[in-house]
């Protein structure tokens, strides 16, 4: 086993002893990229239950109206070398079969203790999804309809692909079952880019599967690229960027790279100190999609208005909260959210790990109780529900905060009012949002707002 490597957090200036804000916001300036916080909190600080949880009990008082359903498929045709998911790779049917056989049994053990609330939403992820057999991907939406409960004419539905399985029957299967937003992993458009991070694909295939998506006629194509791959420069980023546009898909989400000790492509592998592209790519990349009428929702997601507004026409899509509670996670590697626990399988990155899990969980009989996860605390249930809506263009209501916490943000959390004091955020009525260039921070801002505890047992996590 090896240790996970926490981030290092920029202190606010009373911690520090700094007379003002000026260096604190300098610090978060020269450290934009420490850590893409997607989810609060972070996967490395579940630890083992002291007791078992009952699934029951857990959701028996969840307060969120509609539901949340995620699968998650944890096989792909191959680790990219800066990939750190819960996946495992692994083309056999075999190992396909067996693994949605217990995904089922999941299911209709956990529709009776869950209930049946409306599914405002359903994703398919992982890994890659349609690198199962288009029977077994049917499957998926059978469970979902018939056990889970999913009228797929009130949920958005997303699922996620790859060039080499975004195949014309997958595709068609897939707009059967009415899935309305189909995202799909590019990276890059540069060979000699994609190879330098194992990533086994050739610009023409992502180009023809990048084609195909569109004429499938889903409402809403998402397309994903990465910057600060090795070699990359700004203007062979600004290439790939064009060529997704070309396609004029609905939406485009933009990672910067990150490098871990647990991926194939270590962090000292990609560039030297001084020598980071990411925010001059970053930079480039949202004025040139702004240009092209896309709007900003994050700093990884940039839509067509059209996207924003939802599914398609033939729809009437059920309200779902943006702070993800309710979220109910079938599959190994999936996470479910409740409003004071959070809970999931165990994690690993290396084969050998993900494999293990997968096993037992593919071995299971019962999957009535939770052993993995954690509890949040009143304080932490206040960071999630800042960090949720803070990175995001809608912003931070604090209406909402005192309604649900009994307070203003800023009696809990002053570094919101240091955001706004150098410029990173600002006060539109009831509402905190980010600026521009707050919203380009985005990662630095993510990380100060993480608790000491919850940074504790992140640094502590040990990889299986």
């Amino acid at each position: 086993m090896s240790r996970s490597v926490g981030p290092e957090t920029a202190l606010l200036p009373e911690e520090t002893g700094a007379p003002d804000a000026s260096a604190w916001a300098a610090a978060l300036r020269a450290d934009p990229y420490r850590s893409y916080l997607y989810a609060y909190p972070h996967k490395t600080a579940y630890r083992p239950f002291a007791e078992p949880l009952s699934i029951a009990e857990l959701w028996r008082d969840e307060p969120a109206e509609t539901f949340f359903l995620y699968m998650h498929i944890p096989f792909c045709g191959a680790r990219c070398g800066f990939c750190n998911l819960f996946t495992l790779p692994d083309k056999g049917g075999d190992a396909h079969e067996g693994y949605v056989d217990a995904l089922e049994r999941q299911a209709r053990q956990w529709a009776e203790a869950i209930g049946r609330k409306p599914l405002a939403r359903f994703a398919i992820g992982g890994g890659t999804p349609t690198l199962l057999a288009p029977k077994l991907l049917g499957r998926l939406f059978d469970i979902a309809e018939e056990t889970m409960g999913l009228d797929p004419r009130l949920a958005s539905i997303s699922v996620e692909t790859s060039p080499e399985t975004a195949t014309p029957e997958r595709l068609r299967l897939l707009r059967e079952r009415r899935v309305d937003r189909i995202s799909m992993g590019i990276q890059t458009f540069v060979e000699a880019e994609a190879a330098a991070v194992y990533r086994p694909q050739k610009p023409i295939e992502a180009q023809h599967a990048a084609e195909r998506l569109k004429l499938a006629g889903f409402p809403i194509v998402n397309l994903d690229l990465i910057y600060g791959l090795p070699g990359q420069t700004v203007d062979s980023w600004l290439y790939s960027l064009e060529v997704a546009l070309a396609f004029e898909p609905e939406e485009l989400f933009i990672y910067p790279l990150y490098t871990r000790e647990h991926t194939i492509v270590k962090p000292g592998d990609v560039r030297r100190a001084g020598d980071d592209i990411r925010m001059e790519c970053y930079l480039a990349a949202r004025d040139r999609l702004r240009a092209a009428g896309y709007e900003q929702s994050s700093m990884r997601r940039f839509a067509r208005p059209a996207a924003n507004a939802g599914a398609g026409a033939d729809k009437s899509l059920l309200p779902y909260g943006c702070q993800e509670e309710g979220m109910i996670g079938l599959g190994c590697g999936a996470r479910s959210y409740t409003r004071e626990v959070h809970y999931s399988s165990r994690y690993a990155v290396a084969r050998s790990g993900t494999a293990s899990i997968i096993a037992d969980y593919v071995a299971a009989a019962s999957y009535a109780t939770a052993d993995y996860g954690i509890r949040l605390t009143a304080a932490e249930q206040q960071r999630r529900f800042i960090v949720k809506g803070l990175l995001h263009a809608e912003g931070l209501d604090r209406g909402a905060y005192e309604q649900r916490f009994g307070r203003l943000p800023e009696a809990d959390h002053p570094e919101l009012e240091r955001l706004a004091q150098v410029g990173f955020a600002a006060y539109d009525g009831e509402i905190l949002r980010l600026t521009d260039e707050g919203m380009a921070l985005s990662d630095a801002i993510g990380d100060v707002l993480i608790s000491p505890e919850i940074r504790q047992l992140m640094m502590e996590f040990e990889f299986l």
